[in-house]
């Protein structure tokens, strides 16, 4: 039963990221992409070092593998958030649950090989993308091809994170993490907006950003990002990513509820068979005949 209790905690995490889509959007339509995410994970850092500090727990190291998990974040929730800006939340959040596929295609630099099965999986969730797509908006399928390209990061993210879980303490991983990704998320809205807003206006958009900024600081990075990091100790990176591709159902289901984004037939059917080919393509293999 112990092992289940990992599993749950997977699939919490990916209930408060599918939510987080909302939050994302709305905070998007206040500030630039970059500084939300700047803002978010540096919440998220705080966090988790006043956490460290209440629970008592010993000095936090700093490694190499913590921080190049920080640009990986970096770079996968930059795609995403960027792409947000334009696309729906339900449709990137199954776009990005594609990572589950990408995840075992990863596998291939451990020298795996690639199943019929797997390419079957392949074909059907990128037939459900394109049925998710509206193509007569050039700019809308090119927001969700950043969000796939993420995707491909968050596959990444998920392999990194199990590649150094047991080299270094959960608080210290998720903060080296949290603390790069903000920095560099700054540095770059930083860039983008000098001299284009001044600090009353700076402030009060932050302000009008503040609900979707707690959200996704406290619950998307502090807890449910600790979460993953927490719980991929125990579960490997396949059943993760397998647990992990449900925050597209959470963020359908939001999108609908909070931002009433319109769910049609063809968006259904994309959902459908993405679902199908996500769940296919980690499906356990037949095993081998004794001798």
């Amino acid at each position: 039963m112990i092992k289940y209790k990992y599993h749950f905690l997977l699939l919490l995490t990916a209930a408060i990221w599918g939510f987080a889509f909302v939050a994302q959007r709305l905070g998007n339509a206040h500030i630039d992409p970059f500084l939300f995410n700047g803002l978010r994970f540096g919440i998220g850092a705080v966090s988790v070092w006043l956490l460290a500090l209440v629970s008592g727990t010993k000095a936090i190291r700093f490694s190499t593998g913590g921080l190049l998990l920080g640009l990986v974040l970096f770079t996968a929730s930059s795609l995403q958030q960027v792409g947000l800006v334009w696309t729906t939340a339900g449709a990137a959040g199954f776009i990005t649950g594609l990572y589950i596929v990408f995840v075992p295609l990863i596998g291939l630099v451990r020298k795996q090989a690639i199943s019929p099965r797997l390419i079957m999986a392949l074909v059907l969730s990128l037939g459900g993308l394109v049925l998710m797509n509206d193509f007569s908006d050039l700019t809308v399928s090119a927001a969700n091809g950043l969000v796939l390209i993420g995707a491909v990061f968050w596959a990444v993210h998920v392999q990194y994170t199990d590649k150094c879980r047991q080299k270094q303490d959960t608080l210290s991983l998720v903060i080296n993490q949290y603390t790069v990704a903000a920095l560099a998320s700054l540095l770059v809205s930083l860039v983008l907006n000098w001299d284009s807003l001044g600090e009353v206006e700076l402030l009060y958009r932050i302000g009008r950003a503040g609900w979707p900024l707690l959200y996704g600081g406290l619950f998307s990075v502090g807890i449910a990002f600790s979460l993953q990091a927490y719980a991929q100790k125990h579960v490997a990176p396949t059943p993760a990513a397998l647990i992990l591709c449900t925050e597209g159902v959470f963020a359908l289901i939001s999108g609908f509820l909070v931002l009433k984004e319109r769910i049609d037939l063809s968006s259904v059917m994309g959902a459908v068979l993405i679902s199908i080919g996500m769940i296919l393509a980690l499906l356990p293999g037949k095993k081998a005949n004794p001798a």
